[in-house]
Order: structure tokens, then sequence, then C-alpha cells
């Protein structure tokens, strides 16, 4: 059996990562919050990259329905604890990987201790996780610590990366604390969406707004796990200047569209607030009756 190496392991990323700039891939700690849809692909990207150190948080076990879309879920892991499954994916491709894990998710009790030592936060928290998400935000700003986060969007995706010296989650997703889930729910599709590509060919009969199911499909989750840890690589390194809120990219593979949205004011402008209106109509109609 041949023992592991770190340096030949990754040597093949020489040319556009430097030894000196691997080593520094080695030494850093990305914190990841939620395994599933695009969590667990993107740890497996990063994992790829070099990335040494990681602290990884989901409460949830493998099931059946995760199949179509989660990189962990396989016959071998149902019923398993995602972050148990995410600790081997990472040593099954560098046993010398630091690992902290945080099987009970993020909470009040553990935020602090989640983001110790972090040099970068990915948010792949399922997209009802409000509480979470407000907390996981706040905690990184004050930290100084960028956030990035790419939900699946279709056949496509949205990448939004929140610099801590700039315009804040809330503040871009104009959240007001006394919206209900549904109006929440519909603040942060319409800023995750500022053109809402999907709905070109979205049927919405799989739209359950009530049982948080929303339709998912297994090509967004890879693509997005090779922007994520572009930008994380980018944001370790220094290689360009890095795109932030209130700047946000958005691709559709299925249509060929790419447009890079300047939203200076975030969800606060007129024009976003009315496409918010027409979108909160478009959800109450998928919702069953």
């Amino acid at each position: 059996m041949t023992n592991f190496d770190y340096d030949t392991a990754f040597m093949r990323n020489r040319g556009f990562i430097s030894l000196s700039e691997q080593q520094k891939l080695k030494q850093s700690r990305v914190a990841i919050a939620g395994l599933g849809g695009t969590g667990g692909a993107q740890l497996a990207a990063l994992s790829r990259l070099g990335i040494g150190r990681f602290n990884l948080a989901d409460l949830d076990e493998y099931e059946l329905k995760n199949f179509n879309r989660q990189y962990g879920a396989t016959m071998k892991t149902l019923g398993e604890q995602k972050t148990t499954v995410a600790q081997n994916i990472v040593q099954d491709i560098n046993p010398d990987a630091c690992v902290k894990i945080f099987d009970s998710g993020i909470h009040s009790g553990n935020i602090e201790l989640f983001l110790e030592e972090v040099d970068i936060v990915v948010d792949s928290l399922d997209f009802y996780c409000f509480k979470e998400r407000f907390l996981l935000y706040a905690a990184a700003k004050k930290k100084g610590l960028w956030v990035l986060t790419s939900p699946p969007l279709g056949f496509g995706f949205t990448l939004l990366c929140f610099d801590p010296t700039g315009m804040g989650f809330e503040e871009y997703f104009n959240f007001n604390p006394h919206d209900s889930e549904f109006e929440l729910s519909a603040a942060f599709i319409a800023g995750l969406a500022p053109k809402a590509y999907m709905f070109r060919y979205l049927d919405q009969a799989g739209l359950d707004i009530d049982n948080h199911q929303l339709p998912s499909v297994s090509p967004a989750p890879f693509i997005i796990a090779g922007v994520i840890a572009t930008q994380v690589c980018n944001l370790l390194l220094s290689k360009v200047k890095p795109v932030a809120v209130p700047t946000v990219i958005q691709y559709d593979a299925l249509l060929h569209i790419y447009k890079k949205h300047q939203l200076r004011w975030g969800m606060k402008g007129p024009l976003q607030r009315i496409k918010k209106m027409i979108l909160q109509a478009k959800l109450r109609k998928a919702k069953p009756h």
C-alpha cells in the first residue's frame, strides 16, 4: 500500500498553484455549514484542492430522498450522520487533514467554536434555515470573515460573496425581522435569483412550500462545487480582485446564460421590490389550497 504524501497527492495543482501557495491551502481552515446538496460536493472539491483543515456542521442523517443530488448519499451511507460521512470523504482524500465535526448543526451554543481559527465560511445550509443563517452571518461579520454561498437554481446557480467590511447578509436581502417564513422565503429567493431564469422551465407542481420541498437536480451542486472552491482559493491566495455583494453572479447551464448583476441597493431597490411582489404572487399560486 502506498503511503500518503501531501506534496505528491497535490503536485498536479502546480502551474496554477505554487509550492508556497499550496502550503497556505494546507494550513487554511474552511468552515462549511450544511453538508447536503451543495455542501458535500463543495467539501470534496476543497479537499482535492488541498485545503487541510475543516469545521463541518450538519445535524441530519442521509435518507433515500437525498440520492438525486447529495454527494455523500449512497446505499452504504443510508442512516449515517452526514458529518461522519463528510469526515470520511475528506480523510479518504487527505488522511492528514484536520476535521472538526459539529453534528448538532450550528446554534448559539456552538457558533463561536464553529468559527474558531477559521479563514473562510461557506454557507450551504438548507434553504429554510433562516435562524441559523442570521446567527452565522452575524458571527462571521463580527470576526471579520468572508461568507460564500451559492444555492442551486434549477440547472444553474447564483454566487454571493459577503465581504465582512461590505454589505451584510440582512442588508442585502432587506429582511424584516417581523416577516413570516413565507415572506422571508420570498425575499430570500428574490435576492438569490435577481433574474429567475429557472422559472422558464420549472413545473410549479414540483414546489411544495408548506412542506419545505423545493425541486433540485444533480448538475447544479457539482457546478457550484467548482465555483465555491475557486472563490475560496482566490480569497486565500489573493490571485485576483474578489467579487463581493452587492455584485452577484448568475449562471444557468441549461439556458446558456451568464449574468453579473450590480445591485447597489440590494433588495431595497425599487425594481427588486417589484420583482419580490411578483415572486410572492407566483409562490402563493404554488401553495396547495
